[in-house]
């Protein structure tokens, strides 16, 4: 979806947002015909994201700005490190410098948050089988989940408005994958979805069936349940995925076994660092996570010039 069009688009509008009439400091202070030269550099270890749009938004300013990637999307990065050059006119670079780094910023604090959260879920299955047993001792440790051989860690619909593209791409870069793009994607049937459908008398398992009679075979269909009661409804109806709302892990677990492998798994709530690995281990196929878009810092990242 973080098309060059949708990148373009956007760092328009962040630079005309931020120098709507010209920028003041460099017109008076910079001579016209200056070059100069600076550098990308990590304050911080992270994960790089949003190479595409760091150099888009010196480009836009000037075609005469060039700009080298030295660590690329998806990579790991150390404090100190250079991530990127930017030469040319020294107007144009200080002009475009802070929209270059507020986007690069936070697609990188996504992208190092979302690394975090995988690399946690992926730590449970370092010392087990295939069948989910302690290599040492066969006791029982991590279940794997059905569909997938690991865990895995999603994205939501919690972003911030206008910039969806941007963060769902940096929850990619860190390892992560996307959940539905937007409502016109797929059919999700949440709490207020099922209240509003039991006012009419519609329960679960049949508005499940009503839906599927009215969408394409393309479309998947999941359902949102929040107690153990639920699931045996929402497997009757067909849903493709089950999504387990703020359940313990016992009650996770179960409804593991409930569903076995009839629909994907996915748990969600107020999932944190602290709590990610236990629910995993569980032996869910999905874990969403809100906080990757919602909650995150950005990375400490400067433009030396």
């Amino acid at each position: 979806m973080l098309t060059n069009h949708v990148i373009e688009t956007a760092v328009a509008m962040a630079l005309q947002e931020d120098a709507p009439y010209g920028d003041i400091t460099c017109e008076t202070t910079i001579p016209v015909h200056a070059k100069g030269n600076a550098k990308l550099v990590a304050r911080e270890g992270g994960v790089m994201s949003g190479a595409r749009v760091f150099r888009a938004a010196f480009v836009s300013q000037s075609d005469e700005v060039e700009v080298k990637t030295l660590v690329g999307d998806g990579q790991r990065f150390r404090a100190g490190q250079v991530l990127a050059s930017v030469a040319g006119p020294v107007r144009d670079i200080l002009t475009a410098e802070r929209v270059a780094l507020n986007f690069t910023q936070r697609m990188c604090g996504i992208a190092t948050m979302t690394s975090s959260f995988v690399d946690r879920v992926n730590a449970i299955y370092a010392a087990t089988d295939d069948e989910g047993h302690d290599v040492g001792s066969k006791a029982p440790a991590a279940r794997r989940p059905r569909r997938y051989p690991r865990t895995r860690i999603a994205d939501t619909r919690k972003t911030t408005p206008g910039l969806r593209p941007f963060e769902k791409y940096a929850v990619t870069c860190g390892g992560g994958y996307n959940h539905r793009y937007g409502l016109s994607d797929a059919v999700m049937v949440k709490d207020n979805h099922l209240a509003a459908l039991a006012q009419q008398g519609i329960d679960m398992a049949g508005a499940i069936r009503h839906i599927r009679e009215q969408v394409g075979h393309t479309i998947h269909i999941e359902v949102e349940v929040d107690r153990l009661e639920q699931i045996d409804a929402a497997l009757a109806g067909g849903a493709d995925t089950i999504m387990l709302d703020n359940f313990t892990l016992e009650d996770t677990r179960r409804g593991v076994d409930m569903i076995d492998g009839a629909a994907v798994v996915e748990a969600s709530g107020n999932m944190s660092l602290q709590r990610v690995a236990s629910v995993a281990a569980t032996g869910v196929d999905v874990i969403s996570v809100g906080a990757l878009t919602h909650s995150v810092r950005s990375i400490d990242l400067g433009l030396d010039y």
